[in-house]
């Protein structure tokens, strides 16, 4: 190999997307009632890709760069960003693909919004931060950034009815942040999820054979959690993923309604490939 080819091969790999450590977040626990919603600010819980803007650049929670078109970050503050890249209701495999495809076209991106739900190196409480997005909101006015709206209620009452509402239009759920919280990384008693279902991810291990109509394909799938447990998953896969289903090794975000008694997920139900999965939670 030449010494102009040698020099060609370095340059290309330089330039690759490159990837560091996952970035430090914050994230939320599960809402099981027994807090004072009147305490909380509250938000939609958006089904997108979580992203990290570090004052320069956009990166994954995996730590894999984000490799907008120059123009999406064009203006963005230099302070860090912790928010959703995000399109519309039911539109996540969009922008999945959009993220996990460096160098893809601005036609897509014209669609997407990075939605500023928190800003990870103020000291303020969220109530104090909140005000800050806000401002900083308006004093941006960029075109790929928006500070997601956030909203008090008075009751449990209340709370449901907007989970209500809010499923109902094709939105995941609600997310809860109490007023006096500061920014922690990890998992935070502060910061809590709100959804008619729980959902997780599992490695598919195998597949059980369909039968009837689906004689000849994938009648489920057979996944392992972290900690070892393996079940199947045969409610919410379409024609497509049964002729087609995810690889070994893949992982998959499933939906289920609590545990049965031994632990396994209750109606356990297939959602999604995960693509990018998230590195182990910080302790």
């Amino acid at each position: 190999m030449s010494m102009r080819s040698i020099l060609a091969v370095l340059l290309a790999v330089v330039l690759l997307p490159c990837a560091a450590a996952p970035p430090r977040l914050m994230l939320p626990t599960v809402y099981r009632g027994g807090v004072d919603v009147s305490r909380y600010w509250i938000s939609e819980k958006l089904d997108g890709v979580r992203g990290r803007w570090d004052g320069r650049r956009l990166w994954a929670r995996s730590g894999a760069a984000i490799d907008p078109p120059a123009w999406f970050t064009a203006g963005w503050p230099g302070q860090p960003l912790d928010g959703e890249l995000w399109i519309a209701r039911g539109r996540f495999e969009a922008v999945s693909t959009l993220v996990r495809t460096p160098g893809s076209d601005d036609a897509g991106w014209r669609h997407v919004h990075f939605m500023v739900f928190d800003l990870p190196s103020d000291t303020g409480t969220f109530g104090e931060r909140v005000l800050h997005m806000r401002a900083l909101g308006a004093r941006c006015r960029c075109a790929g950034l928006r500070v997601i709206p956030q909203f008090r209620l008075h009751d449990h009452a209340q709370l449901d009815a907007k989970l209500e509402a809010i499923v109902s239009a094709g939105g995941e759920g609600l997310v809860l942040q109490r007023d006096d919280a500061h920014y922690t990384v990890g998992r935070s008693d502060t910061l809590v999820k709100y959804k008619p279902y729980d959902d997780a991810e599992a490695q598919v291990v195998g597949y059980t054979p369909g039968s009837g109509k689906y004689a000849g394909q994938v009648g489920a799938l057979v996944v392992r959690r972290p900690d070892g447990l393996r079940f199947r998953i045969g409610s919410g896969l379409g024609d497509h993923d049964r002729a087609h289903p995810p690889p070994i090794g893949s992982h998959v975000t499933y939906r289920y309604n609590g545990l049965t008694a031994n632990g396994t997920p209750r109606f356990a139900r297939f959602l999604r490939i995960r693509h990018d999965m998230p590195p182990p939670d910080p302790r």
